[in-house]
């Protein structure tokens, strides 16, 4: 998983040839921290075919507030640099993750 912040958000993200699930955490969000070695596993499942990201949000406020990240754990899922999905607290399953993947390639 590739860690983005402020500074490449746009590049790695936005301007990804790839689709795009960021995973937005906290460092003091047990379900966030639960979830991730699952979804670092997920993301060696779609290796080559979508990007996983991942954005520390204690240390990224200003970015998560720009794009309405109010609540962790939340996933946004991103096709041609565009918002598609998005997923936030208790909607927030391995899941529901992996079905909005796939929906990505599809």
């Amino acid at each position: 998983m590739i860690e983005v912040n402020k500074d490449n958000y746009e590049a790695e993200v936005l301007g990804s040839s790839l689709p795009v699930v960021v995973d937005f955490w906290g460092p003091s969000c047990g379900p966030c921290l639960a979830l991730m070695p699952e979804v670092t596993k997920m993301a060696e499942e779609f290796e080559g075919r979508v990007k996983f990201c991942k954005l520390n949000a204690a240390e990224n406020r200003r970015l998560c507030a720009g794009l309405k990240v109010m609540g962790l754990p939340t996933f946004l899922f991103y096709k041609n640099g565009e918002l598609v999905d998005r997923i936030t607290g208790a909607e927030v399953t391995l899941e529901a993750i992996r079905e909005r993947a796939e929906k990505l390639l599809g």
